[in-house]
Formats: C-alpha cells, structure tokens, sequence
C-alpha cells in the first residue's frame, strides 16, 4: 500500500491517515486493486485527490458516489470531469458542461449563489449574458478553488469498474472511508462533511462521522439542487468560480 501512496505522489503528511485506511480494505480486494485492472481511474490516479490538498488545510470531506464512467473523465477526484476544459462558450455554458448533468447544475447553483443567475432564469441565454471577466474558465480552476477553499474532493467508492457494480464497490470501499474518518478524528483534523445524494449521506451513519459537521444535499444530477438554499448557502462563500 505504501506503493501505492508513492506512484500516486500523495503529500507524505496523509500517510499516518491513509496506510491504515487503504490497509483496512478486505486482502483480496485490495489485491485486485493492487493489480490496476478492470477500472478507472488507472492505478496511479486513485488517491489523486491528496496529492494536492495536505492535512492542514482540509476544511471539508465532499464525498460523492464513485467515479465518472469514462476514462477520459475519471481522474481521481470526486466531481472533477477530465473530459471538461472550457466551462463556458459564447452561447453559455460549454457543450462538454452541458453533456455532464450534474456539473451543469453545479455551475448554475454557483451562479446563483454569486447572484449571477436568478432561480426563475437559469437559461443558456441568461448565461451568456453574465460578464465573465472576473471567473475562471476551465475546469482545472474550478479543481483549484475547490482546494483553495480546503475542499477534499472524495468518492465513496475510489474505482469505477461497471454500473450495475457499483453498490458492490461502495460496500468494499466503506472500510476505508471510515478508517479515514477515524484517522481524521486521531490526528485532531477538523473538517466538516458535505454528503452528495444517498450513497454518499450514508457516511453520516458511520460511527466515526458523528463527530463531524454534516451538510446533505441531494446529488447534483437532481434539478433541484440548482436553487437549494442550504447548497447556495454553504458553497456561495467559497467563491469556486471567482478568479
């Protein structure tokens, strides 16, 4: 496991957190990981999301449900899109963001929260009219901004390998997330918890997350979330689109 931690640069100050968790894993399972077959994101890209953001300054833990289905997609962070460059066009928002549901309403709540958009006009043409001087433009900022305001990207399944598998990879990766959590706990890490839809609000029954701040919120993917208060509310003072 520690191999593992290496290939993947993961910052030396997670070690003492992750090699308990990686090791809590069942041995066959995490044999099978070990091997880098049959899933996504590859080997060296599973445990991305702490190569960039050390202990210190963790904030939050956003755990989503497992990895994009596409290989150019899945790169080792919860809700990050490796297929996405540009997130707007002259005409809105991108095609790449369009075809991605859940970052399309992503962007749109962000939107609002900046008082950019109002709830009763999320249209392509109202986007198109927002001056886009002051905001990022890629997905890479976006990426960047979420660690910037100490978010630790997460899914509550690493891999991806089939969907109709991916309850059966919740299940073996919740031995991780909760020696994670307990480990957090262990070093005196404050972090608050921002659960993504019902898999991922599952954490909150985890012995271990009862210690932290949780904030539920449906997935993304729902039309809801564009205009929920509670998700305006807790990402608004992030300012994630904010250059």
């Amino acid at each position: 496991m520690r191999e593992l931690l290496r290939i993947n640069g993961v910052a030396p100050e997670w070690e003492e957190i992750l090699l308990p968790a990686l090791e809590s894993l069942d041995p066959e399972y995490a044999r099978w990981v070990d091997t880098g077959e049959g899933y996504i994101p590859p080997r060296d890209r599973l445990l991305a999301a702490f190569s960039t953001l050390t202990p210190s300054d963790l904030r939050y833990v956003l755990f989503g449900q497992d990895p994009y289905p596409r290989r150019e997609s899945a790169i080792g962070y919860a809700f990050i899109d490796g297929r996405v460059g540009a997130l707007f066009a002259p005409g809105g928002l991108s095609r790449e963001v369009n075809r991605a549901t859940s970052l399309r309403n992503f962007l749109k709540m962000a939107l609002v929260a900046r008082g950019d958009l109002r709830c009763s006009d999320c249209s392509q043409e109202a986007i198109a009219r927002i001056d886009k001087t002051g905001l990022i433009g890629t997905m890479e900022e976006l990426r960047r901004n979420f660690e910037r305001a100490g978010v630790l990207l997460l899914n509550t399944a690493l891999l991806f390998e089939a969907k109709e598998r991916s309850g059966h990879h919740i299940r073996r990766w919740a031995p991780f997330v909760e020696t994670f959590l307990e480990g957090l706990r262990r070093e005196g890490i404050g972090a608050e918890l921002i659960l993504f839809g019902s898999h991922a609000g599952a954490v909150a029954r985890i012995p271990a997350a009862r210690e932290f701040t949780h904030h539920r919120l449906e997935h993304p993917y729902n039309a809801s979330f564009v205009c929920n208060p509670g998700a305006r509310e807790l990402f608004g003072p992030m300012r994630l689109l904010d250059k």
